[in-house]
């Protein structure tokens, strides 16, 4: 196998098959960062003498050609090649004779990858904004069109109280503008070059790393080369602790809409196309989609503990075990962006229950309100909540709702529910506005 760091001796094939793994295929990924690294590097090797200008034009169409075979697919990692980092070197090399030898002065592929991986994370991250963006939209929409049916509350898995689908759907929402916090937060972690940093302990070559991070387009650097090297891991974490967020949000909405269709509650449901039904009954209408959401938002949520178990033993510097957060963090993010187009598809074809509070089971949800209008009317408020319960305890509970309204009937606006963010006051454009400013990175 060809490798840059060859020194005459060859690995044997089981030692090269068990610590190279699923690098080669998960390095396809960083394919066009790792090209994009090397036009910053070199543009700066020009800056400081150690390519001629000429040398450097030649460098860079070689590598804009690479860059475009990995555009159109055409790029391909040869079976001899250790890496993407080797290929590359490989194909210059071969093209343009040992010029392309030149590009790998001042550098490590330990700094190398670093670049590679913080920019490909970087722009996952992007993407995952923008997803979580659209289905944030979808939810409020859903929320503004729904706010004016009622649906129940529930607490400990008993009938609780007055909810709605505004609140509901709204509720998500504004979660996902908290987890827009957490992406911001590991994509200013991200944003630091560490290209210079060598293989952890600088170099000698009088090295022009602001050139390289102005343009590479990181807002700043990893300004200690160790430092540079501590972030591999941590990087890693911070990104896998950002989808956690985002997936545990999703977790618990696809776990309450596979309770929502279940016909004890029947709040909710979906076209036949987007159900799977049962072989032996044919009744069934199982929400497949949602449950295979909240199995895999598990398996994001578990990513981050991952990561953190696998760095958590070693000093500082570089380690081969580093290469394994490829094969842990990648297959996630693909879930992640897998996840959040199902939910946003699913939803755009929901269809809700408007008459859910004619049933008989929903009676007692009213009791606080029936609480609260006595003690309005002047009943001390502890005489108001043993009395209703008395009633409840007696079966005689029914609750006064506003003249010519049946439970069923009621919508937020007759009930007295006008705090902020309550069922009468839903702050959808203040909401709006917290996701925008977490979303301004």
């Amino acid at each position: 196998m060809s490798t840059l760091w060859s020194k005459g001796t060859q690995a044997t094939d089981l030692v090269e098959d068990f610590t190279v793994g699923n690098d080669r295929i998960l390095d396809m990924r960083l394919a066009r960062y790792d090209v994009q690294g090397s036009m910053a590097h070199i543009r700066m090797l020009e800056s400081i003498g150690l390519l001629t200008s000429q040398e450097l034009n030649t460098l860079t169409a070689g590598l804009q050609e690479i860059l475009d075979e990995i555009e159109a697919g055409t790029f391909v990692l040869e079976d001899d090649v250790e890496d993407i980092h080797s290929q590359v070197e490989l194909l210059l090399t071969r093209r343009l004779g040992d010029i392309g030898k030149k590009i790998h002065s001042g550098r490590s592929r330990n700094d190398q990858v670093l670049v590679d991986i913080k920019l490909f994370l970087k722009d996952e991250v992007l993407r995952i904004r923008e997803e979580v963006l659209e289905l944030f939209g979808t939810l409020q929409k859903l929320s503004e069109q729904h706010k004016d049916v009622l649906l129940p509350g529930y607490t400990h898995g008993q009938i609780a109280m007055p909810s709605s689908f505004g609140l509901w759907f709204g509720a998500y929402a504004e979660a996902l503008a908290d987890d827009m916090y957490m992406l911001r937060g590991a994509y200013d972690v991200t944003d630091q070059n560490p290209l210079g940093s060598a293989a952890g302990y600088g170099s000698s070559f009088p090295l022009d790393r602001q050139m390289t991070t102005d343009l590479l387009g990181f807002s700043g650097l990893d300004y200690n080369v160790v430092a540079a090297q501590l972030s591999r891991g941590k990087s890693e974490r911070a990104v896998a602790s950002a989808i956690g967020a985002v997936a545990l949000t999703l977790n618990k909405f696809a776990a309450d809409c596979c309770m929502y269709m279940s016909p004890n509650y029947g709040f909710i449901k979906f076209p036949d196309e987007l159900t799977t039904g049962s072989s032996i009954m044919p009744h069934k209408k199982n929400p497949d989609v949602w449950e295979i959401m909240r199995g895999n938002c598990n398996r994001i949520m578990s990513v981050e503990s991952q990561i953190s178990m696998l760095c958590s033993n070693m000093p500082h510097g570089y380690h081969r075990e580093f290469q394994l957060l490829k094969d842990i963090l990648f297959p996630a993010l693909e879930l992640m962006h897998k996840c959040l187009m199902m939910a946003d598809y699913m939803l755009q074809h929901i269809s809700i229950n408007e008459h859910i509070l004619e049933a008989p089971i929903y009676d007692y949800l009213f009791t606080v309100e029936e609480v609260n209008r006595r003690t309005l009317e002047g009943m001390p408020f502890r005489d108001a909540y043993k009395s209703v319960g008395i009633e409840v305890n007696e079966g005689k509970f029914r609750y006064q709702a506003p003249s010519g309204h049946e439970n069923g009937q009621l919508t937020p606006a007759d009930l007295n529910h006008t705090s902020l963010g309550s069922l009468g006051n839903l702050c959808t454009k203040l909401i709006a506005s917290k996701m925008q400013k977490a979303a301004e990175f």
